[in-house]
């Protein structure tokens, strides 16, 4: 029995013990109070957000703010007393436990409070703020309870009063015996004009600490003092004129403003010919910082509020940027936006086959489009083609002036060219729609067909060289038409000349020495003496260039030299070739006159070889092909030489296929093929290879070509013949293909026109730009062969893509471009803020993006140092009349008449403490000193802020 009561006691036992340990953590919560409930879920949220930390909260749910990058928030929603609250906990990431300096982008009540975490609720009402006092105390007390619950030092906030006050209450466990509490209010209007100075705000402070019965005056306390000035460029007075000149570029009709009368920034920029950017910085904000110091009395303050500007510890600056950087609309007037119009005119110009068609009455798909295409009325029509061909005449030609490297890339025009010009204007008349451009080809062409008939030279044209196959086709055109109308009015003069002094006309030739080596022309004195020597310095190169000379010229010369050793008559001589002598004569060989090879387009040269690939034999038949200029060159050599054979000819037209018998070699100099000394006659060689083959072609022509100079040849290019020609093609070009050169010159003139702005040399710009002439190039190559691809609403989008990237490139040199202007005295600031500047904007670029690794708003301020304070401090010029007499000033530490904007300031009082029963709590070392009071006071002109925190022992 005894057994049994011991195990019956001992079972007994155990179950008390069962029992006992489940009532030790059992909560009846159905005893609890709402309020003790509130409690609880806020200490549970608070416990899991502790739990997740920082970097865990970011990969959730939390949300970055868009005052910046580094701040977070995650929320959750709690229900008490048949009301709603939520709870948000702010938190920074990666800072290193910091709290928020002055210049560092921060939560407002990070720095009127100098915290770095923490929690605030607030009701879920329209108002979002805690009306009744009872209740906010209570909301406060709980979160206090659950904090201290929790062990979280994080303080908390309630927002109070009316919203505009901007008013909080808070409190914070500080781990040990201190608590602080917080509280913040803003007087909106009649600021007491005490509280404007240093000296009331001071008192202010000191107020919350000292008796009330001390005189302030009269004591003396120790108070650390830090303070942020804002001062702001004060805008233009005519600001809101500036973009007037809009509407007029639709209507062609000038604005009851003349805006051209008015300076405006942009006045010497390139792109100020076409239209007036908006200044992308709107103005400059410059912060000065003092740093922290202790101040006695408020006679220290009232020295402080006089004090220059210059005395700051600190500068720093940042450009206010305009609004329209962020628009990707289109709306922005600017290149882009007209390149979109063209771009939209490519995509209708595939409706009809012939320019014509989209001005013509009769034509009824031309009816959809009357409405939103409105063509400009004629009086615009002849201010762009006054400036095209009439203002245009005395333009001096320089195609590489401001071109960069990238831009022959293109397949364009070049920026100064009469094509590029019209693409332009093109892009500014009316909408740039397809009937617009329509109307403004057709007049273009009649232009150009006048220059033709008139025989008045093309403006905006070189009238010599050779034609550039990279470049558009239509500008090859405009250039062949330009050399023939001066060739045509060379033969007009020539046979006016010839009915006024009957005598013969000039000739232009071209010397040509030898293709393959250069050696000095030397012309002698003739035996009559009726002509000075003529070297290579006197027109006659070394390589060849062209030379002109009269018919009389050539045929005095021909006559006199060597006229005692030959019975033959020597014509279209330019002189001797070194002392080179001919085969057959002991005689010195002359270089002749040769005519310039016919000028031939990339549509010339395509129907060559679709040729030479239908003939097959590409050797024998590019020989024919060249037969005309061959069978020029050795008719003129046969004239000035004319004991010549053959293989002279092939001596001083082409050295490479001589060999002599000493080195055996090919490829030798023209001195070793032919110049001999005179006791070395006849020169020892022989043909190549190629050269003596008994098929070859050049002999045969050789056999055929009659001994004629080259004014007496007929002429290898035709100007009436191929001047006709290119009219024609301009009249019948399709609406694609003239749309497809326009889009492609268009580009490039807009893209030079850019590049030739002053923006400093700044490496992120010249970068871009080399960068978009890429873009462009690779984007464009579609279009750079003459035909749309069948697939054309690929090309459209592409074509569209292009346009975004150039409208970011295009603002992005507009801010290098006001950013050199105002720092032109400081170079390191404009490249820095620019290098910044690039930093925030560049990731933008393309992107829709909304993540919180892409700044929101452009807030990097840059230091400025000592020596550039005075550069700085002089673009804050004084106020103007009209401008002072808008607001009475109200604050001190004025810069050049310039009040601070925004004046924050910090008081704080610290006390030394002992250790007490709770220290070991502290989250630190045992602090020797804590700040037991902080004041922060931001206020302007108008209103006046004021945060206080304020730390006691419990």
């Amino acid at each position: 029995m005894a057994s049994t009561s011991k195990s019956r006691s001992t079972l007994q036992g155990e179950g008390d013990d069962d029992q006992d340990e489940e009532l030790e953590h059992f909560d009846d919560f159905t005893l609890a109070s709402s309020w003790e409930r509130f409690i609880s879920e806020i200490e549970a949220v608070c416990r899991q957000w502790l739990a997740d930390g920082p970097k865990n909260l970011v990969k959730k749910d939390a949300v970055c703010l868009d005052s910046s990058k580094n701040i977070y928030k995650v929320r959750s929603e709690l229900k008490y007393a048949m009301k709603n609250y939520s709870m948000e906990y702010y938190f920074e990431f990666n800072n290193d436990g910091k709290v928020a300096d002055w210049i560092s982008t921060s939560h407002d009540l990070q720095q009127s409070f100098g915290v770095k975490d923490f929690l605030v609720i607030a009701p879920q009402s329209a108002s979002g703020v805690v009306l009744d006092a009872p209740e906010a105390s209570k909301l406060l007390s709980a979160v206090a309870i659950a904090m201290s619950n929790c062990s979280s030092l994080w303080p908390a906030f309630v927002p109070v009063h009316d919203p505009s006050r901007r008013a909080y209450i808070g409190i914070q466990n500080m781990g040990t015996i201190f608590t602080r509490r917080f509280e913040a209010d803003r007087i909106g209007s009649q600021v007491p004009i005490k509280l404007m100075h240093f000296e009331g705000l001071y008192e202010l402070f000191v107020s919350k600490f000292a008796y009330s019965t001390v005189d302030l005056t009269m004591h003396l306390f120790k108070v650390h003092f830090r303070m942020k000035l804002t001062y702001r460029t004060l805008p233009s007075d005519d600001d809101h004129e500036i973009q007037q000149d809009t509407e007029f570029l639709e209507s062609g009709q000038q604005s009851e403003f003349d805006t051209h009368n008015k300076i405006q920034w942009d006045d010497d920029c390139p792109w100020s010919e076409w239209y007036s950017a908006e200044d992308p910085i709107k103005g400059l904000e410059l912060i000065t910082i003092w740093s922290e110091r202790t101040v006695d009395s408020s006679l220290d303050m009232a020295e402080l509020e006089n004090a220059s500007p210059l005395e700051a510890d600190k500068w720093f600056i940042f450009p206010n940027l305009s609004n329209n950087l962020e628009s990707l609309d289109g709306n922005t007037i600017g290149f882009a936006s007209q390149l979109r119009l063209l771009v939209n005119a490519l995509d209708s110009s595939l409706e009809a086959q012939f320019m014509e068609d989209f001005v013509s009455v009769e034509n009824p798909g031309s009816d959809s489009m009357k409405s939103s295409a409105v063509i400009p009325p004629p009086t615009v029509l002849d201010r762009v083609l006054k400036d095209l061909f009439h203002e245009a005449a005395d333009v001096q030609l320089d195609f590489a002036n401001g071109e960069n490297k990238n831009s022959r890339a293109i397949k364009g025009a070049p920026l100064e060219s009469l094509f590029a010009q019209f693409c332009l204007h093109a892009l500014w008349f009316g909408n740039c729609n397809i009937r617009a451009i329509a109307v403004l080809w057709i007049e273009f062409v009649r232009e150009v067909r006048w220059c033709w008939e008139e025989s008045q030279p093309l403006p905006r044209m070189p009238t010599n060289g050779t034609i550039d196959l990279s470049t558009c086709l239509i500008y090859q055109k405009l250039h062949m038409l330009a050399i023939c109308i001066e060739k045509k009015r060379q033969e007009n003069q020539e046979h006016q000349d010839v009915g006024d002094k009957n005598t013969s006309p000039d000739i232009k030739g071209k010397v040509q020495i030898s293709k393959d080596s250069s050696p000095l022309l030397e012309v002698t004195e003739d035996s009559s003496g009726d002509r000075d020597s003529l070297t290579a310095s006197d027109g006659l190169g070394s390589s060849g260039v062209a030379t002109s000379l009269s018919n009389s010229e050539h045929q005095n010369f021909a006559s006199s030299a060597d006229s005692k050793s030959s019975g033959c008559i020597r014509r279209g001589s330019a002189g001797f070739v070194g002392s080179m002598m001919l085969l057959n004569s002991c005689q010195q060989m002359h270089a002749p006159f040769t005519q310039d090879p016919p000028l031939m387009t990339e549509d010339m040269h395509e129907e060559r070889l679709k040729a030479v690939e239908t003939f097959g034999d590409s050797f024998s038949f590019s020989a024919q092909l060249e037969k005309e200029i061959l069978s020029s060159d050795m008719s003129a050599f046969k004239a000035s030489n004319p004991d010549a054979v053959f293989e002279d000819f092939i001596r001083w037209h082409s050295p490479r296929d001589w060999e002599n018998d000493d080195s055996g070699e090919l490829g030798v100099s023209q001195s070793s093929a032919g110049e001999v000394l005179n006791n070395e006659w006849p020169p020892r060689g022989r043909l190549s290879e190629r050269m003596s083959d008994r098929g070859n072609s050049w002999r045969k022509i050789w056999n055929e070509a009659p001994s004629l100079p080259a004014f007496k040849q007929k002429p290898l290019l035709d100007p009436n013949r191929e001047g006709e020609k290119v009219l024609h093609y301009l009249e019948t070009l399709r609406p694609h293909q003239l749309l497809e050169q326009m889009v492609c010159t268009a580009f490039r003139a807009a893209a030079d026109t850019l590049n030739r702005t002053a923006f400093g040399g700044l490496k992120p710009m010249t970068s871009k730009m080399g960068q978009l002439y890429l873009t462009m190039a690779s984007m464009l190559k579609f279009l750079q062969r003459n035909s749309l691809p069948v697939d054309s609403d690929e090309i459209i989008e592409d074509l569209t893509r292009l346009c975004v990237i150039f409208e970011h490139v295009e603002k992005i040199l507009t801010v290098a471009a006001s950013l050199h202007r105002k720092f032109l005295q400081a170079p390191r600031l404009s490249e820095a803020i620019f290098s910044d500047f690039c930093n925030f904007y560049l990731p933008k670029m393309g992107t829709g993006s909304q993540s919180c690794d892409i700044e929101k708003e452009f807030t990097k301020k840059q230091q400025i140092m000592t020596r550039e304070r005075e550069v700085v401090a002089s673009m804050f010029t004084p106020p103007t009349a009209n401008q002072s007499w808008r607001k009475v000033l109200s604050l001190g530490n004025l810069l050049n008449g310039h009040e601070p904007i925004l004046r924050e300031v910090i008081f704080s009082k610290r006390d030394h403490v002992s250790g007490g029963y709770y220290a070991g709590n502290y989250a630190g070392a045992h602090p020797q000193e804590i700040e037991t009071y902080r004041m922060y006071i931001c206020n302007t002109s108008n209103d006046l802020r004021v945060a206080l925190a304020v730390a006691s022992c419990d």
